[in-house]
């Protein structure tokens, strides 16, 4: 029973370390330029065109695919530009393509829900499912119409380089070209040579000087979906890098400690069988081959497990850095069970190389015992401070053993430092997408959508004003601000700056401050870090701002959190003057009073403006799909994490329990409880516990603020403090007991066959 025993834990262990392992080694992987594997593998469009079919006919079209440099093309499929609505409130403006299938030789479009389009009434969008928006089964309405289009979401796709935003059947698309716009078909090219912005402006002047004059009315560049997309690679790589090396150390250490206790634990036996005439040479070979076949076992369904477990892992992962789909990639399957089992190897070899060296009695007293001496100081000590004799028994038992004890107490460190990083991260993590998107004080914006007089026609001045006018009617509202937005030039800063001016009072937004503060006064203005890269000013600093009609000087007072590599500008209307006209108008950001329904608000308002207005009141959408699946990936690894560091205490406890199964059925003949027997095996792990958790407290929160400026600074921005600062002392001190937690749950198991087992029972199993 003993060994049937040792082999399921190293089986079970080894099974945890392999999968742990290979999914380490698959977010790694992932982690490594995904959209250009992505690129690659889906066949994306180096070039996407929008043009006139009506300019051009069906052959000239077709013949481009001919051009010199053309690897290959795909389409025209024909496309539309529509208004949208969903659950009764504005969607946006979507780019519709009509395509029978996802596939094709330029765009593979991946679905990663549901299923193709088969007909009309039906679409497929872009982008993930779920994270607060449409589902399959939802139903998108396509508004601006003579008659609402209703369209079922049947299923979700990517397109590496974002070639539409959705897709319905071709014989659709007539239906939803909204009234007195011309027809308009995409093309998708793949060239043999596109890798610089140089070599995609000449494949571009190639093909739009194959097809008459204003056939070409729109292109998109492939670079410009690669920068944006790596940079949510590069924003996500710092913290999937540390869940894997936390998650592979840990495997390492449990194997370690499963392998040379299971070896320890059989020195009794091990004497045994040299008595009876087993040489050193046997006794090793015979003891790696027990220790070997359920390892073994372990490994392989460890990497099944562990490519089950990916599934979901990196479904979220490829969705965090927009591409299709991720794989666990076969030198993972191969490396990691191979690497387990070698290491299980080496960790069995030295203890049983040490037996297979000791006398027989050396090696029978090794397994009844630990060395003399060890640990009777600490049972000295638990008795002069009277403590109750099971749990003074179980605090000194660990010094008995003190390199298992250390590995234990590594095991249960790595697990709790998981555990807090992750309640950290995720904090840090809520605070930079509330920040970002002023989703905590600006719940209504007020967006453009609808006709607005026609196609790319700016909203008129009156019809802004009615916009600010229903704003102020309604007594709920509590805060409005129009935001405008347009290029400055300033000196010093090469091409141009991005500048955002505010009307009135902006302060309470809420903008993250990194250093300094929001701006309070005319002639002074916020910066975002790519800025003070850009220009090499610092927060004091003076600027001199071309802003088209007007140059002003102005006094850098703050720098904001913005993530870009763009420089930006924040200011109020008065300080960047000629900002302010119909052309530059963004949104509304609308502030309410507290109690206010948000939904109502919003229905309210725009029935106010009416459907004849280009203005639509709609929800503040959140921080965007990387916050989202980032924080739902940081939940899953910390999971795994847990798993294997309780896997890990629960080895070690019962080993020890093995080992000392004679004085436990002695101290049950000596008329110790189950309940004191429990208590003193729990006992075991509480010291070591309590040192983890003093120990991963403060690694958790140093690795916290690592990860997130580490994660800053691929996004191109410094970090306000506050971001950081999620640890607050009675916080840090709750989650500390995350490693109690583990070493508890641990060792519950062989502490309770311990207080069930009977004296004759326990003594037998010896």
């Amino acid at each position: 029973m003993r060994h049937k025993v040792q082999a399921v834990v190293i089986a079970m262990v080894l099974l945890v370390s392999t999968a742990s392992a290979t999914l380490g080694l698959a977010l790694l992987a992932a982690s490594d330029a995904p959209f250009q594997h992505a690129f690659a593998a889906q066949d994306g469009a180096h070039l996407t065109l929008t043009v006139n079919p009506a300019r051009a006919g069906a052959g000239q079209l077709a013949s481009t695919r001919t051009l010199h440099g053309v690897a290959a093309m795909a389409g025209p499929f024909a496309e539309a530009t529509v208004q949208s609505q969903w659950s009764g409130q504005p969607f946006g403006q979507l780019t519709l393509v009509g395509r029978s299938s996802p596939g094709g030789p330029v765009d593979d479009a991946v679905l990663t829900a549901g299923h193709w389009v088969t007909g009309p009434g039906q679409i497929v969008l872009d982008g993930p499912s779920g994270g607060g928006g449409p589902l399959v089964g939802s139903t998108i309405t396509v508004t601006g119409l003579p008659h609402a289009v209703n369209l079922t979401v049947v299923g979700f796709a990517n397109s590496v380089t974002y070639s539409a935003d959705g897709w319905v059947a071709p014989s659709q698309v007539a239906s939803l070209q909204p009234p007195g716009t011309p027809a308009s078909a995409e093309l998708l090219y793949r060239f043999a040579s596109a890798g610089t912005a140089a070599q995609v402006r000449a494949d571009l002047a190639e093909v739009t000087g194959a097809l008459p004059p204003g056939t070409v009315t729109g292109s998109g560049s492939w670079l410009a979906a690669e920068s944006q997309n790596t940079g949510n690679g590069a924003i996500m790589e710092p913290f999937v890098i540390a869940f894997a090396l936390i998650g592979l150390a840990m495997a390492v250490l449990i194997v370690a400690n499963v392998v040379s206790g299971a070896v320890a634990a059989g020195y009794y036996r091990i004497g045994v069988l040299k008595s009876i005439g087993l040489t050193p040479a046997q006794v090793v070979v015979a003891y790696l081959s027990r220790v070997g076949w359920p390892a073994l076992a372990g490994c392989v369904l460890g990497v099944v497990a562990g490519n089950v477990l990916a599934i979901p892992v990196l479904h979220q992962s490829a969705g965090a850095y927009g591409v299709g789909s991720q794989s666990v990639p076969w030198w993972a399957s191969v490396i990691a069970p191979a690497g387990m089992l070698a290491l299980t190897v080496l960790a069995a070899f030295a203890p049983a190389l040490r037996a297979g060296r000791l006398s027989a009695t050396q090696a029978i007293a090794a397994g009844r015992a630990p060395n003399a001496g060890r640990g009777y100081a600490m049972h000295r000590l638990a008795a002069r401070l009277r403590l109750p004799r099971p749990v003074g028994l179980g605090l000194a038992a660990p010094f008995a053993r003190p390199g298992r004890t250390l590995v234990t107490l590594a095991a249960i460190a790595f697990g709790a430092t998981a555990v807090i990083f992750a309640f950290g991260l995720r904090a840090s993590l809520d605070r930079a997408a509330a920040s970002q998107s002023l989703s905590a004080t600006v719940p209504v914006q007020i967006q453009q959508n609808g006709p607005g007089g026609g196609p790319n026609q700016v909203p008129t001045a009156q019809q802004d004003a009615a916009v600010t006018a229903a704003l102020n009617d309604y007594p709920a509202t509590a805060h409005q601000t129009t935001v405008y937005e347009n290029q400055v030039k300033v000196p010093g800063v090469a091409g141009s700056a991005n500048a955002w001016a505010f009307s009135g009072d902006s302060s309470w937004l809420g903008y993250g401050i990194i250093a300094g503060r929001w701006y309070d006064a005319p002639g002074q203005v916020d910066v975002n870090t790519a800025f003070l890269n850009a220009s090499g000013l610092a927060i004091g600093d003076t600027a001199t701002i071309n802003t088209g009609t007007a140059q002003v000087t102005v006094r850098i007072v703050g720098e904001v959190f913005h993530p870009s590599s763009y420089p930006t500008v924040f200011g109020s209307t008065h300080t960047l003057p000629g900002l302010a006209t119909p052309e530059n108008v963004m949104y509304w950001d609308v502030g309410l009073r507290p109690g206010t329904s948000t939904a109502g608000y919003v229905q309210a308002v725009n029935h106010t403006l009416g459907s004849d207005s280009p203005w639509a009141a709609t929800t503040h959408k959140d921080g965007g799909q990387f916050y989202t699946v980032a924080i739902s990936l940081i939940g899953l690894l910390a999971l795994m994490v847990a798993i294997a560091a309780g896997l890990g205490v629960l080895n070690t406890v019962l080993m020890t329990t093995r080992d000392r199964v004679h004085d436990l059925g002695v101290f049950k003949a000596l008329g110790m409880r189950p309940g004191q027997l429990l208590t003193m095996v729990v006992c075991w792990v509480v010291g070591p516990a309590v040192v983890a958790g003093a120990i991963a407290a403060p690694a958790a929160m140093a690795l916290n603020t690592a990860t997130v400026n580490a994660m800053a600074g691929t996004a191109h921005t410094g970090v306000p403090a506050f971001f950081t600062q999620v640890f607050p002392p009675s916080r840090l001190a709750l989650l500390s007991l995350a490693a109690l937690v583990l070493a508890v749950a641990g060792a519950l198991a062989p502490a309770s066959w311990a207080a069930r087992a009977r004296p004759a029972v326990a003594l037998r199993t010896e």
